[in-house]
């Protein structure tokens, strides 16, 4: 059985004041006199950015703070398991290099051959490619796969993906 993983909030928590990171992206959008809803979350103003051709700036100022906040990060007790799930992968909406720091930080990185973060392709979770790209990375059957996460979108993605799905808290009981 092939395991990805989630990585903010299943196998580590970034340390990451997520709505300075959406000042911030508001603020350059401002700036650069794109409109935005103020109601907008963070995700909201990403799409924003990439409808005004600004996408590599939004993705700049997120992933400096996700970058500063894996240095920072706590890892879960889901970490513990990546050793003993083998072959597994991450899958994540953090860009990849802030997978690769928090990774790295916790000394998890020999576990994760493959990383899939946010800026690996043209889309993003909840869609399904990057967990098949994942998935496709290790060389692994998507039927013989689990996606392990902590939110709808996680659950969301490996639906689209044909991909079993467990909440990391149960993955945790049932170790």
């Amino acid at each position: 059985m092939t395991v990805v993983y989630d990585l903010d909030g299943t196998v580590v928590r970034l340390t990451v004041d997520w709505d300075i990171v959406r000042r911030d992206v508001a603020a350059m959008l401002d700036g650069q006199d794109v409109t935005v809803d103020p109601e907008a979350d963070l995700w909201g103003l990403f799409r924003r950015a990439r409808e005004a051709g600004l996408l590599a700036d939004a993705e700049r100022i997120i992933s400096a703070h996700e970058r500063a906040g894996a240095r920072e990060s706590e890892r879960l007790a889901c970490a513990d398991l990546l050793a003993r799930d083998a072959p597994t992968a991450v899958c994540s909406l953090n860009s990849t290099g802030a997978c690769h720091i928090a990774l790295g930080s916790h000394r998890l990185r020999e576990h994760v051959p493959v990383v899939v973060g946010r800026d690996a392709g043209p889309w993003e979770k909840p869609e399904p490619e990057p967990l098949l790209a994942a998935i496709d990375g290790l060389g692994a059957d998507p039927a013989e796969t689990t996606f392990v996460g902590d939110g709808e979108r996680d659950e969301r993605t490996a639906e689209r993906a044909g991909v079993e799905f467990v909440y990391v808290s149960e993955w945790v009981r049932r170790a």
